[in-house]
Parts: C-alpha cells; structure tokens; sequence
C-alpha cells in the first residue's frame, strides 16, 4: 500500500483497512425538526377529514418524538392546498413536550387560525421545531390527576405500539388514516 499510495497514505489505509482508527467517536446529534406528513387521495373539503388526519399527525409526530428521547419547543402546521399554495404557520408550546395532548391542543390552535371553511386541500405537514432532550425538559408536580392519567395511558399506549406495531391502538377518529401493517 505504501508504493502505490504513498507512505503515509498508505500506512492509513492499511490501518483502516484492519479496523485501525484512532479518531473519537463521536455520538451524532438528533435532528433539530421532525416532520410527519399526510396526503390526501383526492382534494378534500370536509372539516371532520382534515380534524381526524391532524389527529393522526399529532399521534404520529408524539410517538416518534417519544421514541426518540426528544421534545418539541414549537410546532409548524402546513396547509397543502389544491392550487399548488401552502399555508405555514408556528406557534410555541408553552413548555417544550412530547405528549400527545400538548401536541394536539396547539395543533388543533394553528388549525382554526388558519380559518379554512371551502378550502380544497390536498396535504397537511406537521413538524416539530426547536427539538430538545426530553430530559432536558422541567418536570412539574401536578395536581391535575386527569392529565396524569392520561401521561400514563400515553406510557402505556407507546408500549403496545412498540410490540404490535404504530397502528395497534390510537384514537377513534384516526381509524381510516391506518393502513394494515
């Protein structure tokens, strides 16, 4: 290798080619966004279509934040729409979650500030912006025992998922976006 390569790259690449390499590993860093997407079949104007695939986005979007240790400061809505324009708009979570409950609320908020009543859309985009460490977020003590109960079913629910795969559970209205895994 040295009489081809030259001596010092030569000598590299017969180390590395024994597994030799004295670099750090270094640990790579999650993702600053994560986006989940969702495309209609056909141009839709029903408010209860778009509401349920907003929910599936949040669920989706919830589930993969968890399942990577991660939070969301602010969430960015996309409106796709029939004539090729996008509507986008950000809003910040008032404290950096995971849960699909936070999610869904500001989610549900950027919907109705989009004010659609006949609008034919094609796609929705929800991402989640300002990603932290979930461990970086501030744990309150809360006294709000339906919220608790709810964090445990959520805790629950991921488990199911992780064994019988993301469509196993979820809610209701969410049901027609599922496709058979």
């Amino acid at each position: 290798m040295q009489r081809l390569l030259g001596k010092k790259a030569g000598r590299l690449a017969a180390d590395r080619a024994r597994g030799v390499d004295p670099r750090p590993v270094v640990p790579r860093t999650l993702p600053a966004s994560a986006a989940v997407r969702h495309r209609f079949g056909h141009h839709t104007l029903d408010g209860a279509t778009v509401r349920s695939a907003l929910l599936d986005l949040v669920v989706q979007l919830g589930l993969l934040l968890r399942g990577r240790g991660q939070a969301a400061q602010a969430l960015t809505l996309a409106l796709h729409f029939a004539g090729g324009t996008i509507w986008e708009k950000t809003r910040r979570l008032p404290e950096a979650s995971a849960h699909d409950e936070d999610l869904r609320t500001l989610a549900y908020q950027l919907m109705d500030a989009a004010g659609l009543q006949r609008a034919r859309l094609t796609g929705i985009t929800l991402r989640g912006q300002d990603l932290i460490n979930s461990d970086q977020v501030a744990t309150q003590i809360s006294l709000d025992q339906a919220r608790e109960s709810r964090l445990l079913t959520e805790q629950t629910l991921d488990r199911i998922r992780a064994k019988f795969g993301p469509n196993a559970v979820g809610p209701a209205a969410t049901a027609p976006f599922h496709r058979a895994s």
